[in-house]
């Protein structure tokens, strides 16, 4: 029986994946990743999942989820900014040579969109927009019942949608990108910047947590965290015309607390034509990228 690896790299997750021809899971593992180390440090993070999740098995093949932006043709990451120094890193090439069998390299936020598509909550759909809010923000877009790529296969770097003209700094370079307003980072550092206090880091799970137990400060910045969502869902609606929204990433948890901000930033300000659009959780929680990439891998 074919066994395929999905690797996702994510700037605080590292995860791999076995996977059957059927898609069912065999084995998977994660670990923090190493995003302060460099591409060696995670190539070895990598090497030991592929290894751990691969035992026994005879592996047909490696897909890899990875941060953009990408040249998928040459299996390059061009930069991912949450890791650091990774410019030009030839992935593909690295854990093929690495761990001696073929790899892949897509967009992760793709891979999870393909997932999602075929697997989970978007499953039958012809037009759906994926949406990955975590540490940053990214995106995959199906549609006409494909996979959109666009010129060099850097279509769907949603998160770098401008979407203020307040001069928030981006980890990409830029100013007032969705991603610098309404990531997990984001909500983490307007948390610090109101004063919120705790004996660890504050995070943007930290948050969450508190706005659960009522707390009033962290319901106030959930709030805005939903408007901002909410600002660039609009853009997603107007730019692709989904027939669904599906949410995935860690804030995604979050997303039955932030509905009905969302829903009523969406509704002031998209076109008539385009409300009622459903916004749903992904139906593969954290795994949908690593279901992606080994679903990726398992393509002739």
């Amino acid at each position: 029986m074919p066994v395929f690896i999905g690797i996702d790299l994510g700037g605080t997750e590292l995860r791999a994946a076995a996977l059957d021809e059927r898609a069912a899971i065999l084995r998977h593992a994660q670990m923090p990743t190493a995003a302060e180390g460099g591409p060696a440090a995670v190539l070895d993070q990598m090497a030991q999942l592929v290894a751990e999740v691969s035992s026994g098995l005879t592996p047909a093949a490696i897909g890899i989820g990875s941060p953009g932006p990408l040249d998928i043709a040459a299996g390059t990451v061009l930069h991912a900014p949450m890791l650091r120094g990774w410019r030009d890193v030839p992935l593909a090439r690295l854990v093929a040579e690495r761990c001696g069998l073929p790899a892949r390299l897509e967009n992760d936020a793709n891979a999870a969109a393909l997932a999602e598509w075929r697997l989970g909550a978007g499953r039958g759909l012809m037009h759906m927009v994926y949406v990955t809010v975590s540490t940053g923000i990214g995106g995959g877009i199906i549609t006409d019942g494909r996979l959109l790529h666009g010129h060099r296969s850097l279509a769907g770097e949603i998160g770098h949608m401008m979407v203020t003209d307040q001069a928030v700094p981006c980890a990409c370079g830029g100013r007032g990108c969705w991603e610098a307003l309404a990531s997990g980072r984001a909500l983490a550092r307007r948390a610090q910047e109101a004063g919120m206090r705790a004996e660890g880091p504050v995070t943007a799970r930290l948050v969450a947590e508190r706005a659960g137990l009522g707390d009033t400060m962290a319901l106030r910045l959930m709030a805005e965290e939903a408007r901002y969502l909410g600002l660039g869902f609009t853009n997603l609606l107007h730019l692709y015309a989904p027939q669904m929204i599906v949410m995935g990433g860690g804030l995604s948890a979050c997303l039955p607390m932030m509905e009905g901000e969302i829903t009523r930033t969406v509704t002031a300000h998209v076109m008539p034509a385009y409300r009622g659009i459903p916004i749903r959780v992904a139906a593969l929680g954290p795994r949908a990228g690593v279901i992606g990439a080994a679903l990726l891998a398992s393509q002739p």
